[in-house]
């Protein structure tokens, strides 16, 4: 747990302060960048065209998938409308990198985490203060009952901090229970994105052709022209570059802090790479109409795989 925790990420880069865009947070660094065009019009897609390719894919009636090559946990995640943490969680994975070819993934909880009767042995609770070094140490071995290795997760990490974990309880309860419910829900409001990630940004010129929910979409669309520049919409790691997921084309996902990702889709080329840091208002793509029946930008926002609408976040437009 030491190892894993001293290498962690951090997924907070720094991102620019500029006139037009959304204030979200302290900036260490400033970055020139064009935003939206002043006077950029918002149209109404009422009498627009465009193809709802937004839409979360159904679960296998398996529950399960094979992960194909080009994929990712968080590709998969996303495109099942999952937390990809969970995905991890129930598939004993010590590391989203931890997938290949061929492997077979559950999409949805083991029956033992739901229905065991046996309860987690409780840890003695150490002082605020003390190094978590020390809680590791002196923990007693855990030797029953016999299962596999534990992955990372919030509740085996706040079962060496001593918190009671009670394995009868759903997922949600027990993050409830641990005071984790902050965590647990997705964010519907900009106060909250705004604690957690550098500046927002409209990922793209271009008029909103497009709303969250019409036809069942999950995002935006935005429309341009052809190699049109597209923008990373806040600070974070590039974890999905190519073109695995039907009906969203070239696309690239982002994580941001606080467990946020946003994926940019139906593009023409891509410019950054899986594993990448990118800066907000950076150029990470070009608009295309891969896998579209027009040239546009599709723009999604998503935390703990749940949708948010994009117009909560962005800036307005002058």
């Amino acid at each position: 747990m030491k190892n894993f925790l001293a290498g962690l990420p951090l997924f907070f880069l720094a991102a620019c302060v500029a006139p037009g865009y959304a204030p979200i947070g302290d900036l260490s660094k400033p970055a020139q960048n064009p935003g939206p065009p002043a006077g950029s019009a918002v149209k109404s897609a009422t009498n627009e065209t465009f193809s709802s390719t937004s839409q979360t894919t159904a679960l296998p009636a398996t529950g399960e998938v094979v992960v194909q090559k080009g994929d990712t946990l968080f590709a998969l995640a996303f495109k099942h409308g999952l937390d990809y943490r969970d995905l991890a969680f129930w598939n004993n994975l010590s590391s989203p990198d931890n997938i290949r070819v061929g492997q077979t993934l559950r999409l949805n909880p083991p029956a033992e985490l739901l229905n065991s009767s046996k309860r987690v042995q409780t840890l003695p609770l150490k002082d605020a203060d003390e190094p978590v070094s020390s809680v590791i140490k002196e923990a007693p071995l855990l030797t029953e009952p016999r299962t596999q290795r534990l992955p990372y997760t919030e509740a085996n990490w706040a079962m060496l901090s001593g918190k009671a974990i009670d394995a009868t309880k759903t997922q949600d309860e027990t993050r409830a229970s641990m005071g984790l419910q902050q965590t647990a829900a997705p964010a519907s409001s900009a106060s909250t994105f705004q604690e957690t990630v550098g500046e927002w940004h409209w990922p793209a010129d271009g008029e909103l052709v497009g709303k969250f929910g019409e036809a069942g979409g999950k995002g935006i669309n935005i429309s341009g022209s052809r190699q049109s520049p597209v923008y990373a919409s806040g600070a974070g790691k590039v974890v999905y570059s190519g073109a695995g997921l039907r009906g969203y084309g070239k696309m690239v996902i982002v994580k941001h802090p606080g467990e946020y990702l946003t994926a940019y889709a139906h593009n023409h080329a891509i410019l950054v790479k899986e594993g990448e840091w990118v800066k907000g208002g950076q150029k990470i793509a070009e608009m295309g109409d891969t896998d579209s029946d027009r040239v546009k930008l599709h723009f999604e926002v998503r935390q703990f795989g749940k949708p948010v609408d994009p117009m909560t976040l962005l800036p307005e437009r002058r």
